[in-house]
């Protein structure tokens, strides 16, 4: 079996699977200071509820876009895994997706590369690929199957953040679909800004990546906020919340037949 380890900014997504099928996947909070032991206590333990155990691993792959983390998430894979992680973005490690940018090619970060591959994988080219994580990001796959660059956008909950620190007067709220747009009070308010405000950023920028690219192109959409955003706009196309999972397992198995 296959573990794959998705190490964002936010959160650390650790999966298994059995050939192409999931067999379950758990989150943690990211925390760069985490040791590999404290990360063994936790994800064998959540394998455990589902009937797994270290020694199903036979494989390791990691992609991570936080350095700090990347050293102890490895010594996780080889001390209690008995595994040689594959590590995306590293030289010896074909993702099997052609990268047509101006910079070089290991400054993508490894999840946008995951759901690159797994967008072209699942769904038919040209592509935008919309993540509502840390960041809110675009990325376009071509209708060759090419990477082609994208569109970084603060995200959500990092707006929050910035206007709770930054407003003194302005409460610290959540993320919901307010009942309408015009707030009749403070938090309301803060609430339409932040939820249609992300709709609006959404559609804009969609409209105006097809009429810079004059192409059709369906946008999947990934992440935690996926499934609430998608309900307010009807210019995402599919949600698919294990994208990012499945891109890691393709890049695995193209390495692993080479």
């Amino acid at each position: 079996m296959l573990l794959a380890i998705d190490s964002g900014n936010t959160n650390v997504v650790c999966a298994v699977y059995a050939g192409d099928d999931l067999r379950g996947s758990w989150r943690a909070g990211t925390n760069p200071n985490r040791t590999a032991d404290e990360y063994a206590v936790w994800l064998i333990q959540m394998m455990a509820l589902c009937g797994l155990a270290p020694k199903d691993i036979d494989a390791t792959i990691i992609g991570s876009v936080v350095p700090e983390a990347t050293f102890n998430l490895l010594r996780l894979c080889r001390r209690y895994f008995a595994s040689e992680p594959l590590i995306v973005g590293h030289p010896d490690c074909c993702v099997g997706l052609g990268i047509d940018l101006d910079m070089p090619k290991e400054e993508v970060g490894a999840d946008r590369v995951a759901n690159a591959v797994a967008a072209q994988d699942r769904y038919k080219p040209p592509l935008i690929v919309l993540d509502f994580g840390t960041a809110t990001t675009f990325d376009i796959v071509d209708r060759h199957g090419n990477y082609c660059g994208g569109v970084i956008a603060p995200g959500i909950n990092l707006s929050l953040r910035a206007l709770d620190m930054a407003a003194a007067q302005l409460p610290r709220i959540g993320i919901r679909r307010p009942p309408s747009v015009v707030g009749r009070g403070t938090v309301p308010a803060m609430q339409s800004g932040v939820f249609w405000g992300y709709v609006g950023l959404v559609e804009g920028l969609v409209q105006r990546i097809r009429a810079e690219r004059a192409e059709a192109m369906e946008v999947i959409a990934t992440g935690g906020l996926a499934p609430t955003l998608a309900e307010a706009t009807d210019v995402i196309s599919h949600v698919d919340p294990t994208l990012t999972l499945w891109g890691l397992r393709l890049i695995y198995r193209r390495n692993s037949n080479r």
